[in-house]
């Protein structure tokens, strides 16, 4: 029996329902009773509150009327206000210095701002003021000079000096520091350690890591947090009371003593109070929108940023001949093209705690060669990359590049360890692309390419602009100039690092797995990028799974495993005849 179907009937019935015109009918929205209720319940009770406020004689709205734009009120305001910008400024810098000191590498710094803040977040505030005030009668004056010597170069007495202004002032920065400095700490720890990584293999000095990669990111962090404290510190100003200093809510005190109106005059403080406190939840808002920076695919527009833009400075005008460029190819680009380094490494070893990671490695990879390290993970690879980059400290052994130690300097038969901003200079030579791209996320594709250059190679901004816009042209990214890397895919991402990289021209550029964080289809465009830079005449060294890669782009293939090397040789010899038998092994696995 055969089994038909009669699908033109079928398709007679699509195309007819296809065909119903909808445009007559009326839509009936979708019933929400509880939502309904919900929003009933809210105005009821918004409106009994309202009522009882505005009615209720007791709460004085005359006398309100009266005092809360009064000359005393208004002075107590403007003394709140400028006590509160104070110690927000300098409590927050100084909060982000203790952070800084609290993430430091020197123990004895470190415990020094453990410490202080150990004490600040112990002490109540208003014990704090008092004791302040009181400090003349501990010290009667304060005096700046040379240490057991009898030179003074300032010499004043603590009472005239620390007036309650002062002491308020200096109370309430103490105070705030302590707090914020453990909340820029743990901005700072919320970052991914890849970003701190990826400075530091471009060369970027330690304050410019700070202030311009590790920072601004930590802000998002920061923020919240922050604002909180900063209201706090607004609402804690109400405390310079047990200094007699007329600030709103002293002031307001003193007013309702006299007059006996007190709910009316506390209702003047509060609404001051809420006034201020709206102001910084705008602010923070807004502040917090703009260091979203990367953060979103498609971020809202800043108010005014249309305006702004007008002031920015402007890209160097750019050569429409640079679009062509992707198709000469990185080695037919002599403002690209870098001499290549040799690479030696001498019997190097590293361990973590008990396991060896790196045993006794030796290498030699000439000038201008590529090299594929393979191998199981675990093996060694990406810590052998990281040692070459000095990302890695190794326990014994060396590593040079053009004769030159990686992370020392040689004074006839001593080797001096290099301090870290010397080290960070060298590395400008050893680019690194990372396994997940490590793009800074708040800074654009140009800002990415042009950071090191102008930092590291003192390139000026017109030269590095010009220089990213001939990488991307390359790279097949003019469109993307102005993109935040959120807004790229993974293959996008990976060009723009490897680009990033290139705009510091180094001798050798490291390779840590370029593809495996990508999707399959993106793989390839990848590859292509790095097939061009083979010809360059720059160091490739590559550790990758892609074993047909090796085979056709590679010079050498190292085969790694358990932190040794256990064979190396040209792709053919490797992958053909292969000597060990783990070798053997592994390609019978993967080929």
């Amino acid at each position: 029996m055969a089994l038909t179907t009669d699908f033109s009937s079928a398709d007679i019935g699509v195309t007819a329902a296809s065909r119903q015109d909808y445009s007559r009918h009326r839509i009936v929205p979708a019933r929400h009773p509880g939502r309904l209720a919900g929003t009933i319940f809210a105005a009821v009770v918004i409106a009994a509150v309202l009522y009882s406020i505005l009615t209720n004689p007791r709460w004085g709205w005359g006398v309100f009327a009266e005092w809360f734009f009064a000359e005393p009120v208004l002075v107590g305001l403007g003394r709140t206000l400028l006590l509160t910008a104070l110690a927000a400024i300098s409590g927050s810098v100084f909060g982000t210095a203790l952070a800084l000191a609290r993430v430091s590498k020197s123990p004895l710094l470190a415990g020094l701002s453990w410490g202080y803040i150990w004490l600040l977040r112990s002490i109540p505030v208003i014990v704090l003021l008092l004791i302040l005030n009181n400090l003349g009668y501990l010290y009667e004056t304060i005096r700046i000079g040379i240490p057991f010597s009898d030179t003074v170069f300032f010499d004043y007495p603590t009472v005239q000096l620390l007036t309650p202004f002062a002491a308020a002032f200096l109370g309430l920065t103490l105070n705030q520091s302590a707090f914020f400095a453990e909340i820029v700490r743990g901005g700072i720890l919320s970052v991914d350690q890849g970003q701190l990584e990826a400075a530091s293999a471009l060369g970027l000095p330690r304050h410019r890591q700070a202030l311009r990669i590790v920072l601004p990111q930590a802000m998002r962090s920061i923020l919240p947090t922050g604002f909180n404290e900063l209201i706090g510190l607004a609402k804690s100003t109400s405390m310079v009371y047990v200094l007699a200093l007329p600030e709103l809510f002293y002031t307001v005190q003193v007013i309702y003593r006299r007059n006996l109106e007190v709910i009316p005059l506390l209702m003047v403080a509060t609404v001051w109070y809420l006034i201020i406190m709206t102001g910084l939840s705008l602010a923070q808002h807004y502040i917090e929108r703009y260091f979203s920076r990367g953060a979103v695919r498609n971020p809202t527009p800043l108010p005014f940023q249309a305006f702004f833009e007008r002031f920015r400075r402007p890209l160097p005008a750019f050569n429409p001949a640079i679009d062509n460029l992707r198709k000469t190819g990185f080695h037919d680009a002599a403002a690209l093209r870098a001499a290549g380094g040799a690479v030696r490494i001498h019997g190097i070893a590293k361990s973590f705690g008990s396991l060896k990671v790196l045993d006794n490695i030796e290498l030699s990879l000439p000038a201008g060669s590529v090299t594929a390290i393979l191998g199981p993970s675990g093996s060694g690879k990406s810590t052998l990359l990281r040692a070459i980059n000095h990302l890695e400290r190794v326990d014994t052994g060396f590593i040079s590049v053009d004769g030159d130690l990686v992370g020392y300097s040689q004074k006839g038969d001593t080797l001096y360890e290099l301090k870290e901003k010397d080290i960070l200079k060298r590395r400008a030579d050893i680019g690194m692309v990372f396994q997940n791209f490590n793009l800074f996320p708040h800074l654009t594709v140009l800002e990415n390419l042009i950071e090191a250059p102008i930092q590291v190679r003192k390139t000026s901004y017109e030269d590095a602009v010009q220089l990213a816009q001939e990488l991307l042209a390359r790279i097949g990214l003019s469109d993307k100039i102005n993109a935040y890397p959120r807004q790229l895919s993974g293959g996008q991402q990976q060009r723009v690092a490897i680009a990033r990289a290139l705009a510091l021209r180094p001798k050798v550029l490291l390779f840590d797995e370029p593809t495996s964080a990508l999707d399959p289809e993106l793989v390839g465009e990848v590859l292509d990028v790095i097939k061009e830079l083979a010809r360059t005449g720059t160091t490739l060294v590559i550790v990758t799974h892609e074993i047909g890669f090796a085979r056709e782009v590679a010079d050498t293939v190292v085969f790694m495993d358990s932190g040794h090397i256990l064979e190396a040789g040209t792709p053919a010899r490797i992958f053909n005849e292969a000597q060990h038998p783990r070798t053997r092994e592994f390609l019978a696995r993967v080929l």
